[in-house]
């Protein structure tokens, strides 16, 4: 046990330490360029699925992704560090994310869902019921309240600690685990509407 104990120690210490080098690299006028391609390299693929979780459409997640790394870029030099560097860039990333819902809204009621969400045709085979199982599971994700459909895609699909959604929603975690909760319920019941 001890040895699993010190072998996660150790793992955090180095992740801290490469975190550390690269906030470094990041805010030196000379290794900036170099250190922001290895911001996009090791975050990007992360964020962007972080984001998608609330924007099914690609084109739009995709935006936000740009919006959030310009972001980053403007506002490195202001990183206080007084959490983990991915926890900053999941809020900005979320922000992001909400700005361009709140947007959207004005324009229409219910984001569109991509063509990838839609069944083409009806018929009983398991692949054609699993997608539309997930474009009902979605739906039902989009009637959620902002903050509910938040937590709801932290904790469901990142399954982020209540911990570090308390940090990155400025949240306390009594508040996110009767958000989830009643998130929880709210899909089921819509799901169980649908059938």
């Amino acid at each position: 046990m001890q040895q699993i104990t010190d072998s996660i120690t150790q793992d955090l210490a180095a992740q801290q330490a490469e975190e550390q080098q690269l906030i470094a690299m990041l805010q030196s006028p000379k290794q900036q360029e170099k250190g922001f391609r290895m911001l996009m390299q090791t975050y990007q693929e992360r964020l962007y699925w972080h984001i998608r979780a609330f924007l099914p459409q690609h084109q739009a997640a995709d935006e936000v992704l740009q919006n959030t790394f310009v972001k980053v870029f403007r506002g490195i030099n202001s990183f206080r560090q007084q959490s983990r560097l991915y926890t900053w860039l999941y809020k900005i990333a979320t922000n992001e994310a909400l700005t361009y819902i709140a947007k959207e809204k004005r324009y229409q009621n219910q984001l569109e869902f991509d063509d990838n969400f839609h069944a083409q045709e009806a018929a009983a085979d398991a692949q054609i019921d699993a997608k539309a199982t997930l474009q009902l599971l979605q739906k039902a994700i989009t009637s959620l309240p902002d903050k509910q459909k938040i937590v709801f895609n932290l904790r469901y699909y990142q399954e982020m600690p209540y911990e570090e959604m308390s940090q990155l929603l400025s949240t306390s975690v009594g508040a996110l685990k009767a958000s989830y909760h009643h998130a929880v319920k709210k899909v089921e019941a819509f799901l169980r509407e649908q059938n």
